[in-house]
């Protein structure tokens, strides 16, 4: 079978063919909570796997400043370009572990989940790398497995096997962040949107200083 993990042209297929089960239309719930605690409006973000970006329009109609997006897909970016001309957005399509920067913050939302679970040590890694220390990598984890297909509806008719979204669970995450990260948070969401309820977790890693 075709590796898929980090390929541009199957997630420009996907996009393409709307097979983006993963958007929720919106900004997550849990993570605007997060970003309304957030006091410094030029901290620099990165939102990897950035999809539609609806964070990203979120923080920048909130005063933010300094934010990247990044996704493997053409598609998606080139969207982007057009939504977020005149604005200080920085847009690239580009692979995440090609990717050069320093960063305060480092935002997950289904980006993790959309890559095979043998790239998570090298995610992990990569993000601590792109951290300035003290930074910190923050966002949503699912907390449940999963045999294929997007994880609101209905899986679309393709292989289930060694396809996004993949899952996973506590255990799991403290053991893969904690080896270059600091987890100071990790723990079930209360606020997720109704079809993810109960099957989130949200987390907080901090690159040591």
């Amino acid at each position: 079978m075709t590796d898929n993990r980090n390929d541009p042209d199957y997630w420009n297929e996907r996009w393409l063919t709307g097979d983006t089960g993963w958007d929720m239309g919106g900004v997550s719930p849990p993570l605007q909570h997060y970003f309304q605690q957030l006091t410094h409006k030029d901290l620099p973000i990165l939102i990897p796997g950035c999809g539609n970006a609806y964070e990203a329009a979120w923080l920048l109609d909130n005063g933010f400043t300094d934010i990247t997006l990044l996704d493997i897909a053409e598609q998606p970016t080139r969207l982007l370009r057009e939504k977020f001309a005149g604005s200080p957005i920085k847009i690239l399509t580009a692979d995440f572990f090609q990717h050069q920067g320093q960063y305060h913050l480092i935002v997950e939302q289904t980006f993790f989940c959309s890559l095979d679970p043998t790239l998570r040590p090298a995610y992990a890694e990569k993000a601590h790398d792109l951290l300035r220390p003290g930074g910190r990598l923050a966002g949503l984890l699912f907390d449940r497995d999963f045999t294929g297909g997007p994880p609101d509806r209905p899986p679309v008719c393709r292989p289930k096997a060694h396809q996004p979204p993949y899952g996973g669970h506590k255990a799991e995450y403290q053991k893969l962040f904690g080896k270059n990260l600091t987890l100071k948070t990790l723990a079930p969401c209360y606020n997720s949107i109704k079809p993810r309820a109960g099957k989130e977790l949200f987390f907080i890693a901090v690159r040591p200083v």
